[in-house]
């Protein structure tokens, strides 16, 4: 199963109470690409980088862990985003960041691409965002599609053609993941469900929605699921919702359009389980660092999943 992985790396400059700033490699879709290759699966990310300290750090937390990386273009210096942490470990952002991504064909990759994960500020951020749904469109024949908005308000510009620029990405994709938190900003005062039943119309098979220390729901045209979250002792929620998205597309992998579509309440709460106790081993340390396979098999026999 191979993925193909498109969008920003970010180095993230941690600032907490009373410590020094610690920049660690982040960037939502960077963490997805870092985390399937942390869970063993080939995986390609399509992104752009500077060749600067910045840029340097990040290629080689990426590519030691085996995520063969795809240059589609140098920018003037590396994105970063000021991550300012409160007592609670929560996490608030300050960004400079741009994407121009200009690449016109589908990347040379390993092998056959099977599956495209988009994410966050590249998938709605001109003029780069529209080389990304074409690359997209023109791969999804042969392969299924995730999206996550990781809706950043700064960066999203006027509310309504923002909303627009998500669910263009929602209807090229098969399943979706988004927080709670994002739905609140995209769709204020709508609930979960509903969100979720409006963009099942535009396309997807599964939408989930993270809800942090309440846990997570999953739906589909049949089912709602929800599960709890694991009790764990919060370091920070830096790079929890790419951890829960590398372990459900690791979880998923193989599976066609159909299968997707067909998944029962058993599976669904299997899926939550297992994203959710990648999530728990991430927030339990500093910066964006999901489990690997044996970290999180420990973590499910642990809560006992």
């Amino acid at each position: 199963m191979s993925f193909l992985v498109i969008g920003e790396c970010v180095a993230d400059i941690v600032r907490g109470p009373g410590a020094e700033d610690v920049v660690h490699p982040g960037g939502s879709p960077a963490n997805v690409a870092y985390g399937l290759a942390r869970l063993g699966r080939p995986a390609t990310l399509l992104t752009q980088l500077a060749d600067d300290a910045s840029g340097r750090l990040i290629a080689a937390h990426l590519t030691g862990a085996g995520v063969r990386l795809v240059i589609g273009g140098v920018p003037a210096r590396t994105p970063s985003a000021v991550v300012t942490l409160d007592g609670r470990g929560q996490a608030a952002y300050a960004f400079d960041i741009a994407w121009t991504l200009t690449a016109e064909e589908p990347p040379a990759t390993p092998e056959p691409v099977r599956h495209v994960h988009l994410g966050s500020i590249a998938a709605v951020t001109e003029p780069g965002a529209a080389t990304v749904l074409a690359l997209t469109g023109r791969l999804r024949p042969a392969a299924t599609v995730s999206y996550d908005p990781n809706v950043r308000p700064a960066l999203m510009g006027e509310h309504g053609p923002a909303v627009a620029r998500v669910e263009r990405c929602v209807a090229l994709a098969d399943l979706v993941k988004a927080s709670d938190e994002d739905l609140a900003w995209l769709y204020p005062g709508e609930p979960a469900e509903a969100v979720a039943a409006r963009w099942l119309a535009l396309g997807p098979a599964v939408v989930l929605v993270t809800r942090g220390g309440e846990g997570a729901l999953a739906v589909t045209r049949e089912h709602t699921v929800a599960a709890g979250a694991p009790a764990v002792a919060v370091v920070d929620t830096v790079g929890a919702g790419d951890s829960f998205m590398s372990a459900v597309l690791d979880a998923l992998a193989g599976r066609d359009r159909a299968a997707l579509a067909a998944l029962g309440a058993d599976a669904l709460a299997g899926l939550l389980a297992r994203a959710g106790a990648a999530a728990a081993v991430t927030v339990s340390r500093a910066g964006a660092q999901p489990p690997d396979r044996a970290e999180l098999d420990a973590a499910l026999g642990a809560g006992g999943a």
